[in-house]
């Protein structure tokens, strides 16, 4: 290795700023905008909304305060903190928090690559027959050709480093996503039966709120949705300031999370209805977003082209700056623990996401197989590792969540341990058990 070739030392954000938005990069993606949306189509609408706000706040909040109270204290990737913090024994979750990112950036790039298409599709015309383009375009070499260019700029990204890279895209990306999604909710108030999409999405079912896969799913879809169980946070916070609240920007990127998800659904829903393609969501919910919409910006003529290309615009880049945060755990975990210049770790990480990709981009079934073990199985398995092991291995977890906060932050953070010691683990041992059951 030559001299411009060595590991250089490890990066920090440059501001607070930097960091909320880079990790809100990760936790707002295609999880809200796309998985979110079917999601609650099948929960019974306000139901999931419901159950998600409570997974978000009562579990996926402390579960990511302590991500980042391990990672900025170990300053290390997955691999390396947890063995600095919970010792060899504990090594085998370090591994599988590097897996699981790996995973699904390799079929969520897949998806972005679909977003994409539809926004080139919007700059001439979106096509008559949806069902047909959709299938020409979600499998087979168009789907990899796409899979394939967002990895590229993927990884290019992250080879610019935290600062450059990282922090400079989130800057740039989330300000427009955010700008972008409530113009087209706006937009999407004011069409005709938007009513009937508000009511959908808004008024919840008693019956959906006792039901376990609806628990399930929207557990499942508040830990992968904000990026909890898979070592993103955990090696974003290695790069982040003692000066900063880790509680305070648990919160911050949480509730920015929910309110994407949530503004996604003011979006969708009232399309759906409005455009009378509500039936359709049964049919076929994860095509929902990319037949049954674009089918419905086709018919609305050159309105419909402008408002689909920002549509899949905002698709685009939710899943973009999640595929960075989800390259960079891969990324870091190679240099930390084989000491490779972060152009050779890049290369390595991003080129074995990308060949793995194609296997989804030939295959929908593989493509689904790939989200429910990932998405359902193994988030709540790291989310349940990091409970343990910040809330009773970790030594005096309380001075590092202390460290850079407020005096009123400092008192929520008994309780937050509380949580993180026993009704944590205690639900996300049933969820798990949901998901094995599920998956087996």
């Amino acid at each position: 290795m030559n001299s411009t070739d060595r590991p250089q030392q490890r990066e920090y954000f440059a501001s607070g700023m930097g960091f909320v938005l880079a990790a809100a990069g990760s936790a707002v993606g295609l999880g809200n905008m796309w998985r979110f949306s079917y999601m609650a189509a099948e929960g019974g609408g306000a139901a999931f909304v419901l159950l998600y706000l409570l997974m978000t706040f009562l579990i996926g909040v402390p579960v990511m305060a302590m991500e980042f109270a391990i990672g900025r204290r170990a300053r290390s990737s997955p691999i390396g903190a947890v063995r600095r913090i919970g010792g060899r024994g504990w090594g085998l979750l370090g591994y599988l928090l590097v897996l699981t990112p790996v995973i699904i950036l390799a079929y969520f790039s897949v998806i972005t690559g679909w977003a994409l298409h539809y926004a080139v599709d919007a700059l001439g015309s979106f096509s008559t027959a949806p069902s047909e383009r959709f299938a020409a375009i979600s499998s087979g070499q168009p789907a990899i050709v796409y899979h394939l260019a967002l990895m590229a700029v993927t990884i290019a990204i992250v080879m610019f480093g935290v600062r450059k890279g990282i922090e400079r895209t989130a800057l740039i990306l989330m300000p427009i996503l955010f700008i972008i999604l409530i113009g087209l909710a706006l937009w999407a108030s004011q069409l005709p039966g938007a009513e009937q999409g508000y009511a959908f999405y808004l008024q919840p079912s008693f019956e959906a709120l006792l039901s376990p896969t609806v628990i399930r799913q929207a557990a499942s879809q508040a830990f992968l949705s904000l990026s909890v169980g898979m070592g993103v946070m955990i090696t974003y916070a290695s790069y982040l300031s003692q000066q900063e609240s880790l509680v305070k920007n648990a919160m911050i990127v949480s509730l920015a999370d929910f309110s994407v998800a949530f503004i996604a659904g003011l979006v969708v829903f009232p399309i759906i209805f409005a455009l009378g393609i509500s039936e359709e969501i049964s049919n076929s919910t994860i095509g929902t977003l990319f037949i049954s919409i674009p089918h419905a910006f086709q018919q609305m003529g050159e309105l419909g082209q402008a408002v689909g290309l920002a549509f899949f615009l905002v698709l685009a880049v939710a899943g973009l700056t999640s595929s960075v945060s989800l390259l960079e755990v891969g990324v870091a975990s190679i240099i930390d623990e084989f000491r490779f210049s972060r152009k050779t770790a890049t290369l390595v990480a991003g080129i074995g996401a990308a060949i793995i990709g194609i296997f989804p981009a030939m295959s929908q079934d593989i493509l689904g197989h790939m989200d429910k073990i990932s998405g359902e199985l193994l988030v709540i398995f790291g989310a349940l590792g990091m409970a343990l092991l910040g809330g009773w291995v970790m030594q005096d977890p309380q001075s590092e969540l202390a460290e850079g906060a407020s005096p009123r932050i400092r008192r929520l953070i008994p309780a937050l341990l509380f949580l993180i010691r026993y009704p944590v683990p205690a639900f996300l041992l049933v969820f798990l058990a949901l998901s094995l059951a599920e998956v087996f």
